[in-house]
């Protein structure tokens, strides 16, 4: 097969590390070397084509370690497919997706395991991995967890959320947690009571509190910082690292800033509906505030501002989108009358990365740490690195012309996330993606998708590069 390389030439380039204006060659798939622009060493190089990114950034594409394509949840799936899931994702400078297998109760974690290898194989328009859920932990799937692990599927997430449908109980996560601490897995945890949060929703419903903004409600901010805590502490006992996933509320971030400043491996993650929206959404009148319905809930406001602290400390390393998708019409419409019948979750893996630049200019983050947020510490966190979430010789060739300047307004009728609505319909950004290879081919150039359904490859991960 002949060779075949690009030049990206006059751009900037931003990673975790540093800002550089250097030429980017690539090669077979691949980041072949880099050199400041201008240069002897850059000027010689010759390349098949030669993309000019002056004035722009040229930075890695996006890892988004948290998204459900086609999940089934309260009776209907998730609207997006891995097809159109990961074709958003990269129009939206998205170029790796880890997405959640889910374990059956009663079934092994191997059988829920193939049938998402099969609802992604030879579909993606983007490289994809997997974490698992745990439905049931018990002595066969703890055993299947090791092979798991082997297999590159270094990841489990378990619930103490949703009771008879993904929950787990201290006992099974405990379990859970030793068997990680011993196989190099990294537990994931959806930490909310939801023993306690069923006892509020079955209370306000009896009281004819039927409307989303009830869902915010009773998911109160005291159980999602008392089940962070107790996941904190089961993994200490059990000598596991652990990872919270969408991480919300103010008191929940207190929570793993303390066990951080202990020293443990305890890592948190949040995502941009807690950075942008809020419990102003879930009250929009005529039903609209169940376009916002997500668990964790949407907060009051006041939470952002520890969500961005902890985002420049690193008290929270990693934003990602949840991106689990219902249409308004036909699915969140499910719960009229009663809350706690609509399907959990919001679209926004288009979103992300404009939001987060969104955010560099607003002044939250600095651009390397928009970078490290969104792609460099995810594809470490999840054993990605640096095959994936930097530019660097070596690495795959996933990388994003982006445009710092362009103005977009977000918008259902412009985006490519197979919903009938945006989560944050006609907001105003600057900065947009213009150009994304994915492994050194063109699958937007210059705002046009030619890219196509399989490109994207399934892609094994090592464990957790962040334990010592």
């Amino acid at each position: 097969m002949s060779s075949t390389r690009t030049l990206i030439r006059g751009g900037l380039v931003i990673t975790a590390a540093d800002e550089t204006h250097a030429d980017v060659l690539i090669e077979d798939g691949r980041i072949a070397a880099l050199a400041a622009h201008g240069t002897a060493a850059a000027d010689a190089w010759t390349a098949d084509r030669t993309i000019d990114a002056t004035g722009k950034y040229v930075i890695p594409g996006g890892v988004d370690a948290h998204t459900h394509m086609e999940l089934p949840f309260g009776g209907t799936f998730a609207s997006d497919t891995f097809e159109t899931g990961t074709r958003a994702a990269a129009w939206g400078g998205t170029t790796t997706i880890v997405d959640f297998a889910v374990q059956t109760v009663g079934k092994a974690l191997r059988e829920g395991l193939d049938a998402w290898y099969a609802k992604a194989d030879g579909v993606c328009a983007i490289d994809y991995a997997f974490h698992m859920i745990l439905s049931d932990v018990n002595e066969s799937t703890l055993k299947e967890m090791d092979l798991l692990v082997e297999e590159g599927i270094t990841s489990f997430k378990l619930f103490m959320a949703y009771p008879g449908v993904f929950y787990s109980d201290d006992g099974q996560i405990l379990r859970a947690m030793q068997r990680s601490s011993a196989n190099g897995g990294l537990i994931m945890m959806h930490a909310e009571n939801g023993i306690a949060i069923d006892v509020l929703v079955e209370q306000a419903l009896a009281r004819g509190e039927t409307d989303p903004r009830h869902h915010g409600e009773v998911r109160k901010v005291l159980l999602e910082a008392e089940a962070a805590h107790r996941a904190i502490q089961l993994a200490r006992v059990a000598g596991a690292p652990l990872y919270v996933v969408h991480v919300s509320a103010e008191e929940a971030v207190a929570e793993l800033a303390a066990a951080r400043d202990k020293g443990l491996n305890v890592f948190g993650e949040t995502c941009p509906q807690y950075l942008f929206l809020s419990t102003d959404d879930l009250a929009e009148p005529d039903f609209e505030g169940a376009k916002y319905v997500c668990s964790t809930p949407l907060r009051p406001r006041e939470h952002q501002a520890a969500l961005w602290r902890g985002l420049r400390t690193n008290d929270l390393q990693v934003v990602s989108t949840d991106h689990c998708p219902f249409c308004f019409s036909g699915q969140k419409e499910l719960g009229r009358g009663d809350f706690s019948k609509i399907p959990n979750g919001l679209p926004g893996v288009e979103n992300r990365m404009d939001l987060l630049h969104q955010a560099v200019l607003d002044g939250h983050l600095t651009r390397r740490r928009w970078i490290e947020t969104a792609c460099a510490t995810p594809a470490r966190m999840f054993g990605l690195y640096p095959k994936k979430g930097t530019i660097a010789p070596g690495a795959d060739a996933d990388v994003v012309i982006y445009d710092p300047h362009a103005e977009q307004t977000l918008s259902a009728a412009t985006h490519h996330m197979n919903v009938d609505y945006s989560a944050y319909e006609g907001k105003r950004v600057t900065g947009q993606v213009e150009t994304v290879l994915s492994r050194g081919e063109v699958v937007i150039d210059r705002r046009e998708f030619t890219g196509r359904a399989g490109h994207g490859v399934y892609t094994p991960r090592s464990t957790c590069q962040y334990l010592s």
